[in-house]
């Protein structure tokens, strides 16, 4: 459900995008990122980092192209979102005994502290590359405003997605099964 939440200012953006203009889409994506903020602090007091970046850049990114009624700046939320999880997760790998993802998942997954680092970098690697390809579609001058809002809606999802598909499969080769416990006590 978190998740469904998480894509719905993205979603209001599209659906906006498709039935008006940059501009509405943008004003629309802003307050359904504020009012999310707003729900999440009223439902849990307190607002995950993540959501301060993501709905900070959105504020005033956003602002900014309406403000000064062009797109330029709302072109560069995806990239400056992810280039700001590539630099979080670049930071943790140097600051601290535990990088970003190993504090998320370790709870629930045990690695050597090889791949925990391959995994961090992986993910810089993944954030960098999302921010480069959103400013290749957005600014190269190969692709119309219609399309980069298509990418940013389907292209990045599905680069996301398969992203972890690959991380998923990447994992299971090296996540040992615990043993049963009903079989070494002999039931």
């Amino acid at each position: 459900m978190k998740l469904l939440f998480d894509f719905l200012p993205i979603l209001v953006f599209f659906i906006a995008y498709e039935l008006y203009d940059i501009y509405v889409a943008t004003a629309a994506a802003m307050a359904v990122a504020v009012a999310h903020l707003v729900w999440s602090w009223l439902r849990e007091h307190r607002i995950d980092k993540l959501q301060w970046v993501v709905v900070g850049s959105i504020v005033v990114l956003g602002g900014a192209t309406l403000l000064l009624h062009d797109d330029t700046f709302i072109k560069w939320k995806p990239t400056v979102v992810n280039w700001a999880f590539a630099l979080a997760f670049l930071i943790s790998h140097y600051v601290g005994d535990k990088s970003i993802l190993q504090r998320i998942m370790a709870e629930n997954i045990s690695l050597p502290s090889p791949i925990w680092r391959r995994l961090n970098w992986s993910w810089i690697l993944f954030f960098f590359g999302a921010g480069v390809l959103n400013l290749y579609v957005a600014f190269s001058g190969h692709f119309d405003q219609a399309t980069w809002v298509k990418f940013k809606l389907f292209g990045m999802t599905a680069l996301t997605f398969l992203f972890f598909i690959g991380q998923a499969f990447y994992l299971s080769r090296h996540i040992k099964a615990e043993p049963n416990h009903d079989t070494q006590q002999g039931r």
